[in-house]
């Protein structure tokens, strides 16, 4: 054909997983085209216009610590940051922004245009090629056929999208756009185990026709923490949000007009997220609250759009109106865009390795809401994933798997591919069980390294991360020679035994007291380089009882992780495990002993039968 076209890895879809698996795949000097609908909607924010919060703050904090795109352009777009649960311990606080809905777009865009080794193409995919089971490219929308060795399938919310209002139902991948059709069906014909599942989205407000004067405020942390390890300072004016709350008239609406909902009539077949539940799901299932927070986020410093975070909902147009003319604040209240449902396709993640290639399709990965996710960040992590693994292959290097000991990505991915999904998965710290350890402030310091050894990280970050770890091995040394008597620091207000044993300027910081500020009051000698490095001294003081059991117990996982389950083991021939058991096995495709402890369904039984057939077999352990 006349318009062929070939690249090493080709990316499909420009949502927040497209975007990490085209910078990522660059990165590593491979040969990367990112094909997507409109050149105009990469990176756009389809649902509510923010980046981070519980869980998700962590993750965005480790793709940039592996040199990712999102943390830099939510730093640059952001305009009001927050520090969740900063009153609570480091490990479970959450860096949050609300951010520009525009400027997130146009930096994704501005960044990703400039990247070397990345084309970007506005041309829909409408059909796969294949070669046996294996993918090897696809014709779009213009007639092109395009050769690619590895495929990255990033579709979000677009295969075989539907939204819902009311009665009303409409194809679409988002408001007003058109969904990817034929490549569920391309999938099923491998024996892909689709499924369908929803997500919703609140009524756009006009900020004109809102009463903000008699509402609650919520102002802007005015110490930004900022996601990117390289942002120095923040670009854009800060802005406060508004807090209104639903009420019993609200309430009575809803309830008389439930069955025009499409969650309520039967319309919508897909599963939706219970931790992020309609306004309808919260009448209905929480019956005894009088009233629900609502955050109304703006959308842009440059935009009337508002966000009200909290009543998402599939009801018609006229009782949205209705709902929102009873609200504190809203009474006059116009409403720009209807809020809706989406129902849309997912493969089912047990149908992947942990590089997020799937088992079926030999080179065609999987990244984002199309493995079961929900979430900006969720998708870009993946993301950055399959672009990180697809680029190694084609380099004929060892895959990138973090395991759930160094990364939360770590954990999303293990729980994808080793549990699967009963409802759209979000991250939440409560999943890490090593969160003590998997810090959003320590991100780099676990991550950066492991990058660099792949050749991920560009120049600049580089420098940056050596030139930290320089100041802070510095740092730590210079004040484990530094000591104290008991007598001594009594001086300074810090209460230790009085067992006159000295104690260094560590120890000392490991007080519940005690910061660095307290220190260079004590030892006026220990010079200040950044809050960066104050931060990582002081967490790690007080974690460190707590860390060093943590990493007894980490050590222990490890040692599961470490015992390499055969790719070419034959589960029918073991004696005393079920039918269903073996089916399991056959399914998940174990690489380790610990990922099939984890398996739901699984006994220590089970995996003691595997590991006496293993160790017969002389098994092999990770290096």
């Amino acid at each position: 054909m006349k318009n062929d076209l070939s690249f090493d890895v080709v990316v499909i879809g420009g949502g927040h997983a497209g975007c990490e698996a085209a910078a990522a795949s660059a990165r590593l000097g491979v040969n990367t085209a990112l094909f997507t609908h409109k050149f105009e909607t990469i990176g756009e924010m389809s649902c509510n216009p923010a980046i981070g919060g519980l869980g998700k703050g962590h993750l965005v904090r480790e793709i940039d610590a592996l040199d990712g795109v999102m943390g830099d352009v939510a730093d640059k777009s952001g305009i009001q940051f927050r520090l969740l649960n900063r009153s609570r311990g480091p490990a479970v606080r959450g860096p949050r922004t609300q951010s520009d809905r525009s400027l997130y777009k146009k930096f994704m865009q501005d960044k990703l245009v400039n990247y070397c080794n990345l084309r970007i193409f506005s041309d829909p995919v409408i059909k796969f090629n294949f070669k046996n089971n294996d993918i090897n490219g696809f014709i779009t929308q213009s007639g092109k056929e395009i050769k690619s060795s590895k495929i990255i399938l990033t579709t979000g919310t677009f295969l075989n999208g539907l939204i819902h209002i009311g009665e009303e139902k409409t194809p679409a991948g988002r408001y007003n756009e058109k969904p990817s059709t034929g490549l569920s069906e391309q999938l099923k014909k491998y024996n892909f185990k689709i499924g369908r599942l929803k997500t919703g989205t609140p009524p756009r407000l006009d900020s004109r026709t809102i009463n903000f004067k008699i509402l609650e405020e919520q102002h802007a942390d005015k110490d930004p923490y900022f996601f990117s390890f390289l942002t120095k300072k923040n670009l854009n004016k800060q802005i406060s949000c508004r807090m209104t709350y639903t009420n019993e008239k609200v309430h009575k609406i809803i309830s008389k007009n439930i069955k025009r909902s499409a969650m309520y009539s039967g319309s919508i077949q897909g599963v939706g997220p219970r931790y992020c539940p309609s306004i309808e799901d919260k009448v209905v299932k929480f019956a005894d609250k009088l009233r629900h927070q609502i955050f109304l986020e703006p959308e842009g410093l440059s935009d009337n759009t508002i966000y009200p975070n909290g009543i998402s909902t599939s009801l018609p147009k006229d009782v949205q109106e209705e709902i929102c003319s009873k609200i504190n604040g809203l009474e006059n209240v116009i409403i720009l865009r209807p809020g809706y449902a989406i129902e849309y396709d997912y493969v089912d993640p047990r149908e992947l390795f942990l590089t997020l290639e799937t088992k079926k399709i030999k080179n065609l990965y999987l990244a984002g809401q199309i493995n079961g996710t929900t979430g900006y960040e969720e998708a870009a992590a993946q993301g950055l994933i399959a672009g990180i693994n697809a680029g190694l292959c084609i380099k004929g290097k060892e895959p990138f798997i973090l395991d759930r000991s160094e990364a939360y990505i770590g954990v999303m991915i293990d729980d994808l591919v080793t549990k699967g999904i009963t409802e759209p998965y979000r991250m939440f710290t409560s999943r890490a069980e090593y969160r003590l350890s998997l810090r959003s402030d320590n991100a780099d310091v676990r991550l950066t390294q492991k990058g660099i050894d792949i050749g991920l990280i560009l120049k600049d970050r580089k420098d940056v991360y050596k030139e930290k770890s320089i100041q802070l091995k510095k740092a730590q040394k210079n004040m484990e020679k530094l000591t104290i008597t008991p007598s001594k620091i009594a001086k300074y207000g810090v209460n230790i035994a009085k067992d006159g044993i000295s104690r260094n300027a560590i120890q000392i910081l490991s007080q519940k007291s005690v910061d660095m500020s307290k220190i260079r009051e004590i030892w006026p000698q220990i010079k200040y380089v950044s809050r960066e490095i104050d931060e990582q001294l002081e967490i790690n003081s007080h974690y460190r009882g707590y860390l060093k059991k943590q990493n007894a117990d980490i050590l222990a996982f490890k040692r599961d992780e470490n015992l390499i389950i055969p790719e070419n083991i034959n589960y029918d021939h073991f004696s005393g495990l079920s039918n269903e058991v073996k089916f399991k096995f056959k399914q998940i495709k174990p690489k380790t002993m610990g990922q099939a402890l984890r398996i739901d369904g699984i006994t220590p039984a089970a995996v003691y039968i595997l590991l006496s057939h293993l160790k017969r077999k002389s098994i092999k352990h990770i290096a």
